[in-house]
């Protein structure tokens, strides 16, 4: 396959992705532009390295000097960083030729299915987590579990107490809770 070819699949396969999955489902501008940013970034250099006298070490290296920078100025969602990722890939697919042919097509499509599906708002969609402080020192956990219960309208699937503050009275825990029917209106 052609490298005009291979780049002209990243572009419609990372366009897809910022604009067909990413940006309608998260709705962060800043995000846009870093997955395509760093896309055509490691696309550009993709593309140099396969056409260099250099080892494949030296640009998967360069794949985790670029990933641990962007991940290390910014906290981001997990969902964010599947698609960070994919943009990496998308760009080190489309940068460098394979064969057979069909392959990095093959595998950009892979990847935009993937983060189709498994982002999709319909798959586990009464499944929230959620990290809650409370203003009270609770060390029961069925009383704990009652209370957010009660205050999050569902039915707590698990919980995992970060603090318990004796003396300011107060109690941080992780949640991982399903919405009950008549909490989401239906």
């Amino acid at each position: 396959m052609s490298q005009q070819l291979l780049i002209l699949c990243n572009a419609v396969a990372v366009l897809l992705l910022v604009f067909g999955l990413y940006f309608p489902r998260y709705r962060r501008k800043d995000m846009v532009v870093s997955i395509l940013g760093i896309n055509v970034g490691v696309l550009a250099v993709a593309t140099v390295l396969s056409k260099a006298d250099v080892s494949a070490g030296l640009g998967l290296g360069l794949f985790g000097v670029l990933s641990i920078i962007r991940l290390r100025s910014r906290e981001l969602d997990q969902e964010e960083v599947a698609y960070y990722f994919a943009a990496l890939a998308l760009g080190l697919l489309g940068g460098i030729a394979v064969q057979p042919e069909w392959l990095t097509p093959a595998l950009m499509t892979a990847i935009v299915v993937a983060l189709f599906i498994g982002g999709h708002p319909a798959l586990f969609a009464d499944a929230r987590s959620q990290s809650v402080t409370l203003d009270a020192a609770i060390t029961d956990e069925d009383e704990l579990t009652a209370r957010l219960e009660a205050l999050l309208g569902g039915s707590v699937q698990k919980i995992k107490v970060r603090r318990v503050d004796l003396v300011n009275d107060t109690t941080v825990v992780d949640v991982r809770f399903s919405l009950d029917r008549k909490s989401r209106g239906s």
